[in-house]
């Protein structure tokens, strides 16, 4: 299915990475319209219609199908199941979206194709976690199995004596533990696929997080990760392939001392990505659109000698003026109103030549 420039991308969710796709789509001709249940969000100042609605909404779901030539998703916390009215309209999957949206679920897809993680148990009660504990030890990280992200959902158990704890911190959900991980880098590795198969993948960004949510990416990436890249982008592919999957995916891993250890997908433009608007000869938000438009996919090449993307979380978006003022910079603003601790108001990314 081809869908030539002039026509319309629906988005679900308007949020940065919505907003950066619509600046992608347009710049190849196309018009985009979003769905999502707030009232505005970042990619309202760049789209030509919001829709307000609700994920559960089969029927407003389907009204704006109608409106639209083909969908994707820039947020992968959506109910599955009204997505099944949008058929060949949605890309990637409604597939892959049920597969990231649970860690269990993610994990054992992981490990049937042949892929390494941290070793990992499921935890439905509490009495679950202290067997748990037993079998893995500490120190581990017990995760609910769904609507984590950016350290949300999350508690670092460091003795078995942080069970109730933690057990508590996370409200009693279905969860997993998952073992500890000595690693030297942290890396992600950003993959394109078209409907019929053609793949392109980028650089691996070293990245780096603080409080769970991702500081810096930069390319190139040390050479401990160089020389695990191939084995981790054999395994993203072999992901998109069972998946039938189309558009940007996005795999963390952890540099460990045996090879790499899967972390967890992203079934959509990733923010370890945002260094390829300005680093890559084809950002990852073009090449999403072009997948899921079918059209060619770009050059993923480097187009400097290194990149640097810092987000720039909370407080930290204020020092607007002095990015400004450096030449090597630039500066992407999401237009949100309210800065807070852990929020992402916008990124910079730095090139050396």
């Amino acid at each position: 299915m081809i869908v030539a420039p002039g026509s319309t991308i629906g988005i679900l969710g308007g949020g940065q990475l919505g907003r950066m796709l619509a600046i992608a789509a347009a710049q190849l001709g196309y018009r985009v319209h979003i769905y999502a249940p707030e009232p505005s969000g970042p990619a309202n100042d760049v789209c030509s219609l919001w829709v307000r609605g609700a994920w559960e909404d089969e029927t407003a779901l389907t009204r704006f199908a109608d409106t639209v030539d083909v969908i994707t998703y820039e947020f992968e916390n959506i109910p599955v199941a009204p997505l099944a009215r949008l058929g060949q309209h949605l890309r990637p999957t409604a597939q892959a979206l049920a597969i990231a949206q649970d860690r269990l679920t993610e994990k054992n897809f992981i490990v049937e194709r042949g892929g390494r993680t941290a070793p990992f148990r499921r935890v439905d009660t509490r009495d679950d976690l202290d067997q748990a504990l037993v079998e893995i030890s500490a120190p581990a990280i017990l995760k609910t199995r769904r609507f984590g992200y950016d350290g949300k959902g999350q508690r670092r158990i460091t003795s078995l004596a942080d069970g109730d704890s933690a057990w508590a911190a996370i409200a009693g959900q279905a969860a997993i533990l998952e073992g500890y991980v000595d690693f030297a880098h942290e890396f992600s590795v950003l993959l394109c696929r078209t409907a019929d198969g053609e793949t392109r993948s980028w650089d691996p960004p070293d990245n780096v997080h603080l409080g769970g949510i991702l500081a810096s990416s930069t390319v190139p990436a040390p050479a401990t990760v160089i020389g695990q890249f191939a084995e981790a982008r054999a395994l993203a592919v072999s992901i998109a392939e069972a998946l039938d999957y189309v558009g940007v995916l996005a795999c963390e891993f952890f540099a460990g001392a045996d090879g790499p250890v899967f972390n967890e997908m992203a079934p959509r433009v990733h923010n370890s990505g945002h260094w390829t608007i300005e680093g890559a000869r084809t950002s990852q938000f073009e090449n999403h659109i072009r997948a899921i438009c079918g059209l060619p996919l770009g050059a993923t090449d480097l187009a400097a000698g290194g990149v640097v993307m810092t987000n720039l979380i909370g407080e930290a978006a204020h020092g607007w003026p002095d990015i400004l003022a450096d030449d090597h910079a630039h500066l992407h603003l999401y237009g949100k109103d309210t800065p807070r601790p852990g929020r992402k108001m916008g990124h910079v990314t730095r090139l050396t030549f």
